[in-house]
Parts: C-alpha cells; structure tokens; sequence
C-alpha cells in the first residue's frame, strides 16, 4: 500500500489533519517533555531527541514536518538558556565566579521560562493532537520559512 499524502493549502488554519498526522505532530512536541526526566541535567538531550523525531518525520506530510520543525526550534532556543546556565553554575560552583544577585536572577528566570516551555508544548501537543494548528509568536513564521514548499 503506497503512502498518500494530503495536499497542505498554504494556510494550515484550514487544513483537517488525518489522524495519523495528528498523532506525529503532537508527538513532535511531547517528545520534547519526555525527554526532560532523563536528561535535565544536559540541556543538548532535549535538542538531540527532538532532532531525531524531526528528521525521522522528515518526509512525511507537510503538517507533521511543520509542527515537528517549530517543536524543534523551541528547543533549540532553550538548548542556549539553559546552556549559559550550566556554565555558569558550573563556575560558580568550581570558585571561579562568585555566587551574584545576577546569578539568582538568571537562575529563576531560566526555571521559570523551562516551566513555561513544559506548560507550551503539552498545550500545544493536546491542541495539535485535536487537529488544532499551533503557531508559535516568534517560531511560526520561521518554521513557516524554514518548511514551506519549494
């Protein structure tokens, strides 16, 4: 039996995924939430899962490709937050920087935007799974450039 896939109009807000798609786009977002309880500590694990599961989905339909591609920059921003927080809790705690006001600042901003990056993609992962499009504020329009038909 030969793979169909549907033809994606150029606004996705009118296109109803088949189930299958549904099910893949949202999996593009919990992927990356799974992947949290095994590798908080490094913040590259997020990002290599996440990257994985898009290029897997690589050739499937558009909807999925998309979603897995804007899941996948979402990460990709967070791989860079949490990156400079490790460093820098790793200098704090080996005497090279001091223990800061700015330090705690950072500290609490970096768990709070992890906390509403959890909140995000589960939302979005139940919306998408509903055959909802989800389009985030900045990483929409550059998922859309990045994926968009050639």
């Amino acid at each position: 039996m030969e793979y169909i896939q549907n033809v994606v109009p150029s606004d996705m807000r009118v296109y109803t995924p088949r189930e299958d798609e549904r099910e893949k786009a949202s999996n593009g977002y919990l992927m990356s939430v799974m992947v949290i309880m095994a590798g908080l500590p490094l913040p590259i694990i997020n990002l290599l899962a996440t990257g994985l599961f898009y290029l897997f989905n690589r050739r499937a339909s558009y909807y999925v490709r998309w979603h897995c591609m804007q899941a996948l920059l979402s990460q990709l921003t967070i791989l860079v937050i949490n990156s400079i927080a490790l460093t820098w809790t790793i200098r704090v705690f080996t005497g090279y920087s001091p223990f800061t006001n700015q330090y705690f600042a950072y500290m609490i901003m970096v768990i709070a935007l992890n906390i509403f990056e959890i909140i995000l993609n589960i939302s979005a992962a139940v919306r998408v799974r509903k055959g909802k499009h989800v389009e985030y504020w900045f990483w929409g329009t550059l998922t859309q450039m990045l994926v968009a038909k050639r």
